[in-house]
Order: structure tokens, then sequence, then C-alpha cells
């Protein structure tokens, strides 16, 4: 009997010391210790429970979501063999393909044909059962956020599983954990990660410029504590406010306040102001709206908002075939208070720590540039552009010569007096894109814009970010057009101005 009970016992150890690999999306919170949670019930949801077709989702968004790409997307294969210049003979999608659930063709006869359809259908199903998994009800601890580092404590900023694990995240457990992370905090990433004196952007690996280095030092002298010194709130009791400003906000002004705090962790001794500035950035609730009424915990709310908020509920899905949506209004914290005074636009301020004060102002750049020109210090204040579409044709403005539409860049009512306001700052300016092609496009458009060529000088030259989100974003116009917020990163600066007075050379 007792040799039976030692082999039992033997095999029972074999087992929780090479456990089984779950499927993904069937591991839950308690599966790190098989062996302590033999006779524990299992509350996973396996990734069969995630997969739903869209017209058939429970939850009222992706049905709408898909009522969406119903409208707008052409089937590849009419599209394939129609005259593109006819859009009228383009049919949309109807049939919604059985393996990934996404309306992808006009006719079952059609999507069995389309052998091209192999190429997106895996990676259309992780998006489709990423976006039921977010509203399933489960805990979600990848988006338990940790505390203050301590300060003997280095980060790393090599990527993001060597950040996670040492500013002491939540194990990342499935891929699906990594994209829902990833895509929460690429925006406040992005920033620290640019601007820590541990950043991977080095003159080494050939990212940063000799120009940018001297861009990227003067300030780090102000983000960092002197070498030996403790990192520490008390370090940052006589420094200057640094000044982010995030121009053309959109998702990002939308972020819970806890979520920007992250950066604060990284510069323990910094107190930042984040400005928000843009005509889609979300403002606060009206203050007769009850905070508990946010709809982030149900997606089939249906909370009733005044006209001047300019939402609407949430199970009335917009579709992203151009110009992403303004995001719904973000909830009113304690301190939330009117900034209209102060800037003449909608506008609100927050101070949200000691460390952290949050400022939205839903108006374009160039209508409060003037209030904040004779501010601007290389030291202390950066200019960060998510996205910005520089490359794209505007939608407003046409060129006097030949009729055709306008780039952003170059637009008078987009970005054509911004930037060139931008690079008289003698500020860093960082700006992204979510693919290599709408890189390309932006810095190509540089090229022909007016008051930019010849105008800036490189600080870190075109390549992936490290910290872009790893979740794909499918266009509701075509689902076969996939991309990742962030994927590149690139910076430039107003151009450096030589000048000879009195036999002395000086350097603006």
């Amino acid at each position: 009997m007792s040799v039976l009970i030692r082999s039992t016992f033997r095999s029972v150890l074999r087992c929780s010391m090479h456990p089984k690999v779950p499927r993904a999306g069937c591991q839950s919170a308690g599966s790190h210790r098989q062996f302590f949670n033999l006779f524990r019930k299992s509350n996973s949801k396996c990734e069969d429970d995630l997969f739903h077709t869209f017209s058939q989702s429970p939850f009222p968004a992706v049905r709408a979501r898909g009522d969406a790409v119903r409208s707008h997307a052409p089937c590849p294969v009419c599209s394939s063999t129609h005259d593109h210049t006819l859009k009228e003979k383009l049919s949309l999608v109807k049939y919604e393909c059985p393996d990934c659930g996404w309306p992808s063709h006009c006719s079952e006869e059609h999507w069995e044909v389309d052998n091209e359809h192999k190429k997106y259908c895996s990676r259309l199903r992780q998006v489709n059962e990423d976006e039921h998994d977010l509203r399933s009800g489960r805990t979600m601890r990848e988006f338990q956020l940790p505390g203050p580092q301590a300060y003997e404590e280095a980060i790393s900023f090599a990527n993001w599983d060597l950040f996670w694990y040492t500013r002491g995240f939540p194990s990342m457990d499935t891929e699906r954990s990594r994209r829902h992370a990833s895509k929460l905090l690429t925006y406040p990433l992005t920033i620290g990660s640019v601007l820590h004196q541990n950043s991977g952007l080095t003159l080494n690996n050939q990212r940063v410029t000799l120009e940018g280095s001297r861009s990227l030092a003067a300030l780090r002298t102000v983000l960092h504590v002197p070498p030996g010194a403790p990192d520490t709130e008390e370090a940052g009791a006589t420094k200057p406010q640094i000044r982010i400003f995030v121009l053309g906000a959109r998702a990002e002004s939308s972020l819970p306040p806890h979520v920007w705090e992250q950066l604060c962790m990284l510069f323990p001794s910094c107190h930042f102001h984040i400005f928000f500035i843009g005509p889609q950035v979300s403002l606060p609730k009206p203050a007769d709206q009850s905070v508990a009424q946010s709809s982030s915990c149900s997606p089939s709310g249906n909370t009733t908002q005044k006209p001047e908020v300019n939402w609407k509920p949430a199970s009335e899905y917009v579709p992203n075939v151009y110009e992403p949506p303004t995001p719904k209004p973000i909830a009113r914290l304690k301190r939330t208070r009117s900034s209209i005074q102060l800037y003449g636009v909608p506008s609100y301020t927050v101070p949200y720590s000691p460390q952290l004060t949050i400022t939205g102002i839903r108006a374009s750049y160039s209508e409060v540039h003037p209030q904040f020109q004779e501010t601007f210090d290389p030291y202390t204040d950066a200019f960060f552009l998510f996205s910005p579409g520089f490359g794209f044709p505007s939608m407003t403005s046409m060129s006097e010569l030949d009729g055709e539409p306008l780039l952003q860049i170059a637009s008078p009512s987009e970005w054509g007096a911004v930037v060139p306001a931008l690079l008289t700052t003698r500020c860093a300016i960082f700006v992204t894109g979510f693919s290599p092609v709408d890189v390309e496009r932006d810095i190509r458009s540089l090229e022909v814009a007016p008051n930019v060529v010849g105008e800036f000088e490189w600080v870190i030259t075109p390549g992936e970010n490290a910290f872009g989100s790893e979740k794909w974003e499918v266009a509701d116009f075509d689902p076969r057009v996939m991309v990742r917020t962030n994927w590149g990163l690139w910076a430039i600066r107003g151009k450096s101005r030589q000048i000879r007075e009195n036999e002395q050379h000086h350097v603006f």
C-alpha cells in the first residue's frame, strides 16, 4: 500500500512540475500553482466562449460594429472583378465568416472562392475574441497597475516584457493579456520610454542624432536628479514643472488619470502638467451627471447626456471610416474645474495628484498657441503627436493650382499653421505612426509642406516603437486593413541657426 501511495504521489508531482499548457484564453488567475489547485473548481472562460459572429454577439456595441462594417466594407471578390471607379457596382459584405466572425463577403459563394481571406482570418478572429474578452466581466488582472517604484530599483525600457517585470506588474500569462495591457499603456509609456535616461533610443543604435542627444539631454537634466541622489518626490521640491503637450488628442484624452499617473512613477521627483489639445478632446461629463454612471463598466449603458456634450450612447457605434470619432465624456473627478475663462475655449483642469495635473482643451492648437508661445522652454517642454496623419489628404482644404485636396500638414485648417509654430519653439516634437506605411507617408509630407521644408532637424530617426500597442485595430471600411497604435516613432525640432557677430558664433 505504501508503494502505491508513493507511486501516486510521484505521478501527481510530475504533473505539477510539467503541467499541460492550456489553450489561449483558458488560463485563469489561479492556474499558476497546478498542484495546490488540483481540486479547486476553475472559473476560467475558455476561448470558445469568447467567439461569436458579430450578428450573434451578446453585446450591443459589437453587434452595432458589425452593422457598421456591413454598411461600409465592399466585398473583396467583387472589388477585384469590378471597375473601382464605379463604386455603385460594388456589393457590400453581408456574409459572416464562420471562422473569424467578421462580415467578410457578399455571399457564401464568394467566401468559398476567396483564398486570400486565409491571410487575415486568424488575426480577425483574434480581434473578435479580444473585444468579447474585454466585455466578458472577468477580473482584468492586466489592468491592475503597480504603485510607486522604489528609488533603488531600476526600470528597463528594452521591451514590454522587461518593463512589466522591472515595474512589478502582474504576470502577463496570455498573449491576450499582453495585448490588452499594451493598448492601455502605449500612450504614457511611449512618452516615458523616450524621455527617460534608460531609454533604448540612443546614439549607439543610430536612432538618436547628435542634435537629438542635445534636446534629450536638456530634458533629462530636469527629469532626473543628479547621480547618486535619491530620486524621490522630496527631491523635486525646487524643480520646474514639466509640460507635455499632446496635440490632436483623441483616445489618449479619455484615458483615466491613474493610467497617466504611471508616467509619474517613472520620474518620481517630477511634476507633470499634461495638456490635451485638439478639436476631439474628451471633456468631463456635466457637473450634474453622477460619476457612477460612467459607461466604462457597462458597454450597453444608455446614460442620457446634455446636448452640448455631443455624446451618443455606447450601443451606437460610430464607424472609424476616415476620422476617429470624439471619445465619450470622461468621468468628472472631485477637483475638476472649468478652464474656459483661462483659455477662451471649452476646457478643464484636474490637479489629480501632487505630481500630475491634466488639462484638456477642445480646440485647434493654432487657436491657443498665442497663449503659450512666449513660455516654451526646450528644457521643460515637449510635444507629442500620436498618429497625426500629416500625409493624409485634407477633408476641408483644396489646392488653388489643381483643385486636389491638400495634405493635412499643408492645410490651413489642420496642421498647416501648427507645425511651423512648433518648430519656432525649438522644443522636441515626437510623432508616432500606426504602420510602416503611415510613418513613411508622414515623413514624405515634410518634404512638400510650406514653412517646414529645410526648417527642421532630426532628433530621433524613424523606426519601430518598442512600446507600441500589440493589439490589432481593424478598419470598418475594409476588415483587411489592420494597424497597431503607435507602431512607429520619430522626432524633429526647429533647425539651429548660426550667425557671426563680433567674430563669435552663436547657435540658436
